[in-house]
């Protein structure tokens, strides 16, 4: 059945429909946040109520009154969404969906979506999108190793950058050190043009993309071309004692175990490091994957902990979401066939 939305230029003197579930009022304080939890023409309040279905949604001025099966959820909604308009923040419908989703998981999103991460010296500021995304930033923050492991999309490098600038910019570290293994997906190195530099910069393209989002490109350049910030294939942290640096290993399923090994094992005083990776996107020849091999072997390591991100900290289009969970069901019916 449609959800039946009575819109706020409705009758006045329509009344609500007879009750028999349970009914909660909701008061917005201040046309201005009234108008970012409706949205422009009402699309969140849309949203809301085709989400849930069995929900009768009522605005008068600026009082919501929901009643149904679902109404305790969908005023929570509302008053999350009201914290996070307080907290400076605008809504757009992929930040209501997660709102949604989190007060379904009886998490809150005003406090996973209002605390920033980093203030950016370009004027952006970093949160956290999902509550797996807000206790991975803590991970970070209480660990001296922390293995991110997660499907594409639940930024996992974008983060780790952002807390790496800031530990930079507050001089807890003197030097931030990205890496990642070069491994061919498919493709020939020896068929790309120029040097072996020039050869290897498509791999690290990602960080340096993330690396842009936190800082413009003059301040980038400078800090890159003073070492400050040192992007490198992971090929060159052989023989390396990296001290006071934030240290970022991505793409980690992609190296071997003697790789992982080597890399660790680079780790020196006042250091921090973040290890990202993807385990179903594995290119590493043979298959035998470091980043595998280092949950089976470490666990239980006092100052390591590992972050398990899932579909839900997704935070690309819905789509992605999408299509990670259908790779998921198929996975599992071939291994359940075998």
């Amino acid at each position: 059945m449609a959800p039946r939305v009575h819109e706020r230029w409705a009758d006045e003197r329509r009344r609500l429909s007879p009750v028999t579930d349970t009914q909660v009022r909701i008061h917005v304080p201040g046309n201005h946040l009234m108008v970012g939890v409706l949205g422009q023409r009402d699309e969140h309040l849309r949203l809301v109520a085709d989400h849930f279905a069995d929900a009768d949604i009522h605005v008068r001025g600026n009082e919501i009154t929901v009643a149904g099966p679902s109404a305790a959820l969908v005023g929570q909604v509302f008053e999350e969404m009201v914290h996070v308009l307080e907290a400076g923040q605008q809504i757009e419908p992929e930040v209501l969906d997660r709102v949604i989703d989190m007060v379904e998981a009886d998490e809150s999103p005003s406090d996973v979506l209002s605390a920033p991460i980093l203030r950016a010296p370009n004027g952006r500021v970093v949160r956290a999108k999902s509550a797996g995304q807000k206790r991975y930033v803590e991970m970070i923050r209480s660990n001296i190793v922390t293995f991110a492991v997660g499907p594409a999309g639940t930024g996992k490098t974008w983060l780790a950058v952002a807390l790496a600038v800031d530990a930079l910019m507050s001089k807890a570290v003197r030097r931030i050190v990205l890496t990642r293994p070069a491994v061919e997906a498919g493709e020939r190195l020896g068929f790309l043009p120029g040097d072996l530099m020039a050869k290897i910069d498509p791999y690290l393209a990602p960080l340096y993309d993330s690396l842009y989002d936190m800082l413009d490109v003059e301040a980038a350049a400078k800090l890159l071309e003073r070492k400050t910030i040192d992007v490198a294939p992971l090929a060159f942290m052989r023989g390396r004692t990296l001290n006071d640096s934030f240290i970022i290993l991505d793409e980690a399923q992609n190296t071997t175990p003697e790789q992982m090994k080597m890399f660790l094992t680079r780790i020196g005083f006042g250091s921090k490091v973040v290890v990202t990776g993807d385990r179903t996107q594995i290119d590493v020849p043979g298959g035998k994957s470091g980043l595998i091999d280092v949950e089976q072997a470490l666990d239980g390591i006092p100052g390591l902990a590992f972050a398990l991100l899932g579909r839900r900290d997704i935070t690309r289009h819905r789509i992605v979401g999408d299509i990670v969970e259908a790779y998921d069901r198929r996975d599992a019916k071939r291994n359940g066939s075998e």
